[in-house]
């Protein structure tokens, strides 16, 4: 009998795939990696994630482990997370999390434990040496890119046959877990009630007052500070124009942003950086997922260096954020991807 290292957030996701990973056959061994000393009732970094976790663990017959990664989440996660501000960027830290974290000190947990699988319960599919997105708006494999090629062979993803969320929980209401009913859990789990700015000023992260410019370098306003914008900003921008202006550049050095029409958000090309390889080579041609919910782009790849790529879009993009994650697809097979430069 295989056995199996199951990542376990005390959610309905990673309860139920305990569940169905036995019905496959395997032994299964839950872990629950601690995080972030958070005072979030809820959520993956919750104490009561470990608790839940452990009650659906005695629950199955299934040994529990709760290991402290506080640290290496640190350096992974939240530093990157501050530094990416810092620079006028919009990070992604899932990515980073499942680098590090999901898939990487978790695998080095799983052969300590001598288990020749890990798994979790994120909505994408493995299959042989491929990493493969699922046809459903919960499909997860953008977020799984930056992950260590090596390790996909030993990666299962209980849950890539199921692509609506309430057909899992109700395998969970089936089996009466206590998290049957648990709410999902989608903000950035180290930041407090969606409140960026606070979490920043706590980092020591001084808020800079600026000037919003027109791209010919007019000065039209004042802003609060770069890291209350993002790319394709229009709302909350305080500014009184005659059509209506949007985020399309964010400098750092001069402390400036850069606002322009609707039209200047599109783009036909975009740079990456820091990329990932899933496959033997980077292709020709392939499709592009710009951010989570974007749709897929068809493009021209071209190597510009081992760790930069430059992508162009057959049709002109919207919004192409720095700081974002750019994942490139062959069909159904995630050939890997960069962070937009």
């Amino acid at each position: 009998m295989d056995k199996v290292l199951l990542g376990m957030s005390g959610g309905v996701d990673s309860s139920v795939a305990a569940y169905l990973l036995q019905e496959q056959g395997y032994e299964v061994v839950g872990i629950t990696m601690e995080l972030f000393d958070s005072k979030k009732e809820e959520g993956c970094t919750s104490f009561k994630a470990g608790q839940d976790a452990s009650v659906v663990c005695q629950m199955l017959g299934i040994e529990h482990h709760i290991v402290k990664f506080n640290c290496a989440f640190k350096k992974h996660v939240i530093d990157h997370f501050i530094g990416s501000y810092k620079e006028g960027k919009t990070p992604n830290p899932c990515v980073e999390c499942n680098k590090y974290l999901k898939f990487g000190l978790l695998w080095e947990e799983a052969k300590k434990l001598n288990c020749t699988y890990i798994a979790t319960g994120h909505y994408a599919n493995r299959e042989d040496k491929f990493l493969k997105r699922i046809e459903s708006e919960k499909d997860q494999s953008y977020f799984l890119y930056q992950i260590n090629k090596e390790v996909i062979p030993h990666i299962l993803f209980p849950l890539s046959n199921y692509k609506d969320k309430e057909e899992v929980r109700a395998i969970a209401r089936k089996l009466n877990l206590v998290v049957k009913d648990k709410k999902d859990s989608q903000d950035i789990c180290f930041i407090e009630d969606k409140d960026y700015k606070t979490f920043l000023e706590e980092q020591n992260i001084k808020e800079q007052v600026g000037n919003f410019v027109l791209k010919d370098g007019t000065i039209i306003g004042n802003h609060k500070g770069i890291t209350n914008y993002t790319i394709g900003q229009r709302k909350g921008l305080g500014i009184s124009h005659t059509t209506p202006l949007y985020v399309i550049k964010i400098n750092t050095s001069t402390n400036t942003i850069t606002l322009g029409s609707k039209e200047d958000l599109y783009v036909n090309e975009a740079t990456i950086t820091n990329c990932n390889l899933l496959v033997d080579k980077w292709p020709k041609n392939a499709q592009a997922k710009i951010r989570y919910k974007a749709p897929l782009e068809e493009c021209e790849v071209i190597e510009l260096s081992n760790e930069e790529l430059k992508i162009k879009f057959n049709n002109k993009v919207k919004a192409v954020t720095p700081g974002q994650s750019l994942v490139l697809y062959d069909n159904d097979i995630v050939i890997g991807g960069g962070i937009i430069k």
